[in-house]
């Protein structure tokens, strides 16, 4: 079903500037397009931005705006982005395809995209995505959807903590068992799947990757969250929460010990870093979704007030179907 068509494409060669638009390019699988600066194996390969954004831009003052001034890649026509979840994908021109990685973002700094245009649209209304496949783009190519992730969807990524599940010495049960709860529970999207190692910087490295900007609800952290010295979760999630959510934690061992008085060894730790929920449970399978089970009655909540919800907190829950 054709969803739009391409506007313009840009590309730069330095970052933090205008780009110049041109008549085509060429997308590379897991990169970008060739010859713009914001190329690599990132997950913000490529941005896009709505031709009605620019269009508003227009009628606000600035009507001196030209392609590429907020440093988008691909300016989209007839179709409204924000109807694009993480995980949607895009067919562009004849072979390319791309799967929507982050939307808006965060800027720390004003950079000279602002300083020229007196605004920027991109960290309210830009998308970023990932190359999933190459090919040729040309002005006036069609977008085609190939598939669509509302942005209600709440968007979930899992981390198995195992060194040997890291190592390919043991399968990962659990993680696929949070996750399957959590689609059916919540009608969450599954951003990610990943197994690392009892590492706490590494840890906290990816907690905070998914924590920062990505749009991502939950990072649900399996394993790691007991007595050995290499359990070293509760630890890496302390390094990287700004605010600690004890009553989950503590909800949790109540309604595991039901089930073994091994639960009171448990030292998990949750915490809130930004907009983004970081869950931990423990690594075993039953325990992991024993867990979480306990917690799913008030997770919907929890994560709308985080995306910014101004509900009263003793109203019912916001429906999540469909």
């Amino acid at each position: 079903m054709l969803m739009g068509r391409v506007a313009a494409i840009c590309r730069s060669d330095k970052r933090g500037t205008k780009k110049q638009a041109v008549s085509s390019a060429e997308l590379v699988e897991n990169f970008g397009i060739e010859g713009d600066a914001h190329a690599g194996t990132g997950h913000r390969q490529v941005s896009l931005l709505a031709a009605s954004s620019i269009e508003s831009m227009r009628t606000q003052g600035l009507s001196d705006i030209h392609p590429g001034d907020f440093g988008e890649n691909i300016i989209i026509s007839d179709f409204d982005l924000a109807t694009l979840g993480l995980g949607s994908h895009l067919r562009v021109g004849k072979d390319a395809e791309i799967i929507i990685t982050q939307r808006g973002k965060v800027c720390h700094t004003r950079c000279a995209i602002f300083t020229q245009t007196g605004d920027c649209i991109m960290p309210r209304e830009g998308i970023f995505a990932r190359i999933l496949r190459g090919g040729r783009v040309v002005v006036g190519d069609a977008i085609d959807i190939a598939q669509v992730v509302p942005p209600e969807m709440f968007q979930a990524v899992i981390l198995t903590i195992s060194d040997k599940g890291s190592r390919g010495e043991r399968a990962d049960t659990a993680g696929p068992a949070v996750a399957q709860l959590l689609q059916q529970s919540l009608s969450a999207h599954i951003y990610g799947l990943e197994i690392l190692p009892d590492d706490r910087k590494r840890i906290a490295d990816r907690l905070r990757h998914y924590a920062d900007g990505h749009s991502i609800d939950l990072v649900v952290a399996v394993g790691g969250t007991g007595f050995s010295p290499r359990d070293v979760t509760p630890e890496a999630i302390r390094d990287v929460a700004e605010r600690l959510t004890p009553g989950l934690d503590e909800a949790m061992r109540t309604a595991s010990i039901r089930h073994t008085p091994h639960a009171i060894l448990s030292r998990a730790v949750s915490g809130i870093c930004g907009q983004t929920l970081l869950l931990s449970l423990p690594g075993s399978e039953r325990a992991a979704v024993e867990n979480l089970q306990a917690i799913l009655p008030a997770l919907p909540h929890g994560l709308s007030k985080l995306r910014g919800d101004p509900e009263d907190c003793g109203s019912p829950p916001p429906s999540r179907d469909g």
